[in-house]
């Protein structure tokens, strides 16, 4: 079977038009974001994942981004710095990340808590009343399985973190419980002794995985819409898509021929995160570039983007619809890379 997909180099010229997102998801066109927190995000890895998956899925959004992490800081830091360095960019929406050193890396003590609530609550009241939309998010859980120690702040963390999601009900924005999802997949880790996935390597900090999970956590938490695009070709030549178009269909014994022109590119995958996308359901919820077709004799179909084979899927498999939205080959996956 040949696929041939005909995309202009230019990502400007071939996206005419966007997917409206759901009004649940945040993230709107024409957005400047602004991630704010501490040394997670002063890292450049989580929200370098967010701004490519933005970037691909709405490439005519026109969207920009700015990083207020700063190393060490806490809620009281962010809520001091809050007017200068977030407000005054005249963002239109700003993540708000901090919890990891409010809470002292140890047991749970109220001196510390309540100035965490309170700071956290008064930068959600001065991004509202300057009409800058908000996403509270709670920090990632520490990794204790290489420093037990850590098993007493990862009890903390839970208790500390509690409040936000009261916060952000009562003040009617969204919530991402980011260290419940964290500490469950670091839990599954433990229990398949997983021990080559390593997304914070010192217990705290991401690596290139970290990051991944830690995007992935966000933007699933969000609602961020799954489909990059989708065809399905009928036995009878007839197609059906989403977020693309198909012309030129042409079937003959052994191979089906189309051109297909995407509205987004599918958000970019590296070998970095093969160990982790399985604990991220390959990201299928997040990254969906799909490929239905019936009517195949049964046997093996190399699939081919301009002449180049990027996978190969049997009959059963291509009727029940494959996902290529994680090929690391070929003009699609290029064009996703110029986009990284």
């Amino acid at each position: 079977m040949k696929n041939t997909v005909y995309i202009a180099l230019v990502i400007s010229l071939v996206f005419c038009r966007s997917l409206p997102a759901q009004d649940a998801f945040p993230f709107k066109e024409g957005d400047r974001v602004m991630f704010l927190g501490d040394s997670i995000t002063e890292q450049y890895q989580y929200s370098s994942e967010i701004e490519r998956y933005l970037a691909t899925r709405f490439p005519a959004w026109k969207l920009s981004f700015m990083n207020a992490g700063i190393g060490g800081d806490t809620a009281t830091g962010g809520a001091n710095r809050f007017q200068q360095q977030v407000l005054d960019e005249k963002p239109t929406v700003v993540t708000i990340n901090f919890g990891m050193n409010d809470g002292g890396y140890g047991g749970f003590d109220e001196k510390r808590h309540k100035p965490y609530v309170e700071n956290t609550s008064k930068m959600v009241k001065m991004a509202k009343d300057t009409g800058v939309r908000v996403v509270l998010i709670s920090p990632n859980a520490v990794d204790w399985r290489k420093n037990k120690d850590r098993l007493v702040y990862l009890e903390t963390q839970k208790q500390f973190y509690a409040p936000l999601k009261e916060i952000a009900a009562s003040n009617s924005i969204p919530f991402v419980d980011q260290y419940a999802f964290t500490r469950a997949t670091l839990e599954k880790l433990v229990a398949e002794k997983a021990d080559n996935v390593d997304p914070f390597p010192d217990s705290v900090h991401t690596d290139s995985d970290g990051g991944l999970l830690m995007a992935y956590a966000i933007l699933t938490g969000l609602k961020a819409p799954a489909m990059v695009s989708e065809v399905t070709l009928g036995s009878s030549g007839d197609a059906q898509v989403t977020r693309c178009k198909v012309s030129n269909v042409k079937r003959s014994e052994g191979s089906i021929e189309f051109d297909r022109l995407d509205e987004a590119l599918p958000f970019p995958t590296v070998s970095d995160w093969d160990a982790i996308l399985p604990y991220l359901n390959n990201l299928s919820d997040l990254n969906w570039y799909g490929l239905k077709i019936s009517g195949l004799a049964p046997g093996t179909y190399a699939v081919s983007v301009d002449g180049v084979e990027i996978a190969k899927h049997s009959a059963d498999e291509l009727s029940q619809g494959v996902n290529l939205g994680n090929v690391r080959v070929g003009p699609i996956y290029a064009q996703s890379k110029k986009v990284a």
